[in-house]
């Protein structure tokens, strides 16, 4: 079968190309990948080639195909695995998959399996490690989102708080505790709230701040007050940069006594330090903004370490059962990282997009790779829809969905777009 998919010879050369896939073994299953979408890690490797830790020194002879956070379709399976999986069933997949120690990773390491393509093998090791994982959503774009989200519920289940008087820590945030997510009104850090008002360890008091006022009000339009007072979770919005002492504001919604968990969500030495400074006894901080430069550094209250037992976390990635977590509540209802997504486009749009990552404001960029599209704002779809009738349309399916990526629209574009 013959597959389209972008593929990485080396530093900075993506190239999107046709090929033909080679007949799956016993072993295998073959896959339609209908979404993807893109992710920081894909630029990393784009622009480091061979360099990359994932990425085989033979790249340029045996390019890999890019794409990590993919959903799809099963078209055939082997006779080993027909007990488990048979032609049809949905899928979403854990990239880190850990066999046997290696590295390797879908989307880095392997020649006929990634997101970015439009069938795929994939390799035995898979189903071994339990990574390709079931998924009865309707909806495509959520199993692309399965893995964002998880690295957010991994951030929530690595926090931990002490025993007194023993040494064993608890691990999770505070049932009825108090809460913040530091430069969480990006599209991540609105995953982090919905999950945080809907798992199963509410905090009493949840509170999001940020620095911009429209980013703040679009936040509390899709995470309303009202909801979260609804899950028992008490949800204050707040700009830090209208306060005259922040910290002292923060921590007065907390009658003074501060923090149990703190979430940063930016890699800024100011918010690190605030996050610090607003830390209760026992305190956690995750950081769960990754940094790129390797000399990131924040200063950090050891006194309060000794003496009130405030302690630091750092998270990168979520597991298998983070994974399943979050397609369980998305397939629920109980969260919607629709949010995350600011643009979509077609398989054609990637190699541009990944290469320019870092340059493109916004969220996720999500892509369906059997469509031919050029990446497009969701909040442009209106002024497209000026002079396209497709555009247009998106833009009153997406209005009725409080201007969130959503399942009509996907239908939308996988039966109208143009294909690739």
């Amino acid at each position: 079968m013959k597959t389209k998919a972008v593929r990485l010879y080396g530093e900075n050369d993506l190239r999107l190309e046709e090929f033909e896939l080679p007949v799956i073994e016993d072993d295998e299953i073959l896959v339609k990948i209908v979404s993807d979408s893109l992710c920081m890690s894909s630029y990393k490797a784009a622009t480091q080639g061979a360099k990359h830790k994932r990425v085989p020194d033979d790249v340029a002879d045996n390019p890999i195909i890019i794409g990590h956070e993919f959903c799809g379709e099963v078209v055939e399976v082997g006779t080993k695995w027909r007990s488990e999986w048979k032609p049809g069933d949905k899928f979403s997949i854990q990239p880190a998959i850990n066999y046997k120690g290696s590295l390797a990773a879908p989307g880095y390491s392997f020649k006929n399996i990634g997101g970015d393509s439009t069938y795929a093998i994939v390799p035995s090791m898979f189903m071994e490690e339990k990574c390709l994982l079931h998924y009865e959503n309707d909806s495509f774009f959520y199993g692309s989102l399965a893995e964002p989200m998880s690295c957010i519920v991994g951030g929530f289940h690595a926090n931990y708080h002490t025993t007194p008087g023993k040494y064993v820590h608890d691990m999770g945030t505070v049932i009825g505790g108090n809460c913040a997510i530091l430069a969480g009104a990006g599209p991540m850090g609105l995953g982090a709230a919905d999950y945080a008002v809907h798992c199963d360890r509410k905090p009493a008091l949840l509170v999001v701040t940020d620095i911009d006022d429209a980013r703040l009000a679009r936040a509390a339009e899709i995470l309303t007050v009202e909801e979260a007072a609804k899950n028992g979770v008490k949800l204050i919005y707040m700009n830090t940069a209208t306060c005259s002492d922040p910290v002292a504001e923060l921590k007065a919604l907390t009658g003074g006594k501060g923090y149990d968990d703190v979430f940063v969500y930016a890699p800024v030495k100011p918010v690190v330090e605030q996050a610090d400074a607003i830390l209760g006894s026992d305190g956690c901080l995750n950081f769960f903004a990754g940094p790129t430069n390797p000399e990131f550094k924040a200063e950090f209250n050891f006194y309060n370490v000794h003496y009130a037992s405030t302690h630091v976390v750092g998270t990168s990635g979520g597991n298998t059962d983070d994974m399943l977590e979050s397609i369980d509540m998305m397939s629920k209802g109980l969260i919607n990282p629709a949010a995350m997504i600011t643009h979509v486009g077609g398989l054609n749009a990637v190699p541009g997009t990944t290469l320019n990552l870092p340059k493109i404001p916004g969220g996720k960029k999500l892509i369906y790779t059997h469509v031919d599209m050029p990446l497009t704002a969701i909040a442009d779809f209106e002024e497209l829809g000026k002079t396209d009738k497709f555009f247009a349309d998106l833009a009153d399916i997406v209005k009725n969905s409080n201007n969130l990526w959503c399942a009509e629209a996907e239908k939308y574009v996988l039966a109208n777009a143009k294909q690739i």
